[in-house]
């Protein structure tokens, strides 16, 4: 992964509840891999739906109907 001068202010914003994620606070990295997974990152959701860690797409539809 890449160092990120942002990093301390991404994570203000991040509301990724996963603890042990190596990607938190690295926005490039975190939306590289939920993209890869067919997913969205956690910051497209609610706090409550987030928690889930149901980050698909057809959640993502739902969620915002």
């Amino acid at each position: 992964m890449v160092k990120c001068e942002n990093k301390g202010k991404n994570l203000e914003m991040c509301n990724c509840s996963y603890e042990g994620c190596p990607r938190k606070g690295l926005c490039c990295e975190c939306i590289k891999h939920h993209r890869e997974q067919g997913q969205l990152p956690a910051c497209y959701f609610p706090d409550d739906v987030e928690k889930s860690y149901d980050r698909s797409i057809e959640k993502f539809i739902e969620t915002n109907r």
